[in-house]
């Protein structure tokens, strides 16, 4: 039987949730998976919300549609728990990964879940550790490769690597590989 996973991320603008859903498409892609990755936001600005989606399989994808019952939810900003529901249309048994430095089983009570897996990572404070800026797309990307395994640890390494050289600087792609394996080696589970 075929994987097929939909993964519907869920930030502000600037914190990287379009460049996280794109790098964890990338990475599917260096494993021969079949892919997607598209964003979804209004009017273009700094801290407005925004959501991305990311489709991973192993045979072709022939959805071509936003991602209304995601198997996985990604909240970078946990201030919008509080203004939508994230976890609207999550599957029975889906998975939700959340930058906050709450507990998972805190988390998992104020987002009244009473199904599936609730993973937490302080992803800000990691990107500000190791980056030196609050952009936690690297640490949640590696918060949830640990949580879902939709990606091998090191395709995503290879990914945000070379990206970051390529983009920015050797320097900024080395903070943002520390900050994505601190993620993957921090992530809690409820």
């Amino acid at each position: 039987m075929a994987v097929f996973t939909q993964i519907r991320w869920h930030g502000r603008g600037g914190q990287g949730a379009v460049t996280a859903s794109e790098l964890l498409a990338e990475a599917a892609l260096h494993e021969s998976k079949h892919l997607q990755a598209f964003p979804d936001y209004g009017a273009e600005r700094m801290g407005a919300p925004i959501r991305a989606f990311t489709r991973v399989s192993d045979s072709i994808i022939r959805q071509h549609c936003q991602i209304s019952d995601p198997d996985v939810v990604v909240v970078l900003d946990s201030t919008l728990i509080d203004i939508v529901d994230p976890t609207q249309g999550l599957k029975d048994g889906g998975i939700v990964v959340v930058n906050t430095p709450l507990p998972p089983g805190e988390l998992r009570r104020k987002l009244d879940l009473k199904d599936g897996r609730v993973f937490t990572v302080d992803a800000t404070r990691i990107a500000l550790d190791t980056i030196g800026r609050n952009i936690p797309n690297t640490p949640i990307l590696g918060a949830l490769v640990r949580a879902t395994g939709v990606v091998d640890k090191r395709s995503a390494i290879d990914v945000i690597r070379h990206h970051f050289s390529s983009k920015v600087s050797s320097k900024a792609a080395d903070a943002n590989v520390v900050a994505f394996e601190r993620a993957y080696d921090e992530v809690k589970e409820d």
